[in-house]
């Protein structure tokens, strides 16, 4: 099985940029994106091949947002996860199959100034509670919006108290691992200069000055059935790139 996710910052900029032929050639069973910043009956009819889409919008337009694409029925889809109060910004997706459940995230960003960094502490311990909830081996994918390790972006020491690597963040990833959840793309990957975020100012992307905050992770259980996890950064059209995991389930 392969499983392609991708913050696309804008489901409808990104169709204008690439986004249907990239599908038509990696095909993915399952497509996972983050940041769709749409409603489905904003989005031209798409990815025909895929005969289920779930959609979680955000109540406010142009914003947030979540979808997936599975070629694959599942037995359930439940939509949100977490905190009760980030329930109107669409940030999970919930897919339970036979063997496993699949969740597609969009991570609240701290924000600048960690303005929204309360918030986000008090996410990361609802959201882990929720996964920790789910009564089958766990696929978790999707934008996390948290560099790991230092060794996770490129810039470690400027950013110690810019979102998305601050100490409250990285404890919360912490926890996750502690928790039974794997960090598949460090299987395969151990050393740096692997990232999927590049901001767009500076020519940050040419440059390589980016992060690593898009992950897939998966139940302790589900380890051995990994067969890889990879960042596919010539993959152009978003500010992210597309995280892939092929795993035999």
């Amino acid at each position: 099985m392969k499983i392609i996710s991708w913050n696309v910052n804008g489901i409808r900029a990104v169709m204008k940029k690439g986004f249907v032929d990239f599908v038509d050639k990696s095909k993915p069973d399952i497509l996972c994106l983050q940041e769709t910043k749409a409603h489905p009956d904003q989005v031209d009819k798409l990815l025909d091949d895929y005969g289920h889409h779930y959609w979680n919008s955000a109540d406010k337009k142009g914003y947030s947002g979540t979808a997936v694409f599975s070629k694959i029925k599942p037995l359930k889809v439940v939509y949100g996860g977490g905190l009760a109060e980030g329930e109107t910004e669409g940030r999970v997706i919930t897919l339970e199959y036979d063997k496993f459940y699949l969740v597609n995230v969009y991570t609240p960003n701290s924000q600048r100034g960690l303005t929204r960094l309360t918030y986000r502490k008090k996410w990361d311990v609802a959201f882990l509670k929720y996964l920790k909830s789910l009564d089958k081996p766990v696929i978790l994918c999707g934008d996390l919006n948290v560099a790991h390790k230092e060794i996770d972006l490129a810039r470690p020491k400027n950013n110690v108290k810019n979102a998305g690597f601050t100490p409250e963040e990285r404890k919360g990833f912490d926890k996750y691992l502690s928790s039974g959840f794997v960090d598949t793309f460090r299987m395969f990957t151990t050393e740096g200069e692997h990232y999927s975020f590049w901001s767009y100012m500076f020519n940050a992307r040419s440059k390589n000055i980016g992060w690593r905050i898009d992950y897939f992770c998966v139940s302790e259980k589900l380890k051995s059935k990994v067969k890889s996890s990879r960042i596919l950064k010539m993959v152009m059209g978003s500010d992210h790139a597309p995280v892939e995991l092929k795993i035999n389930i």
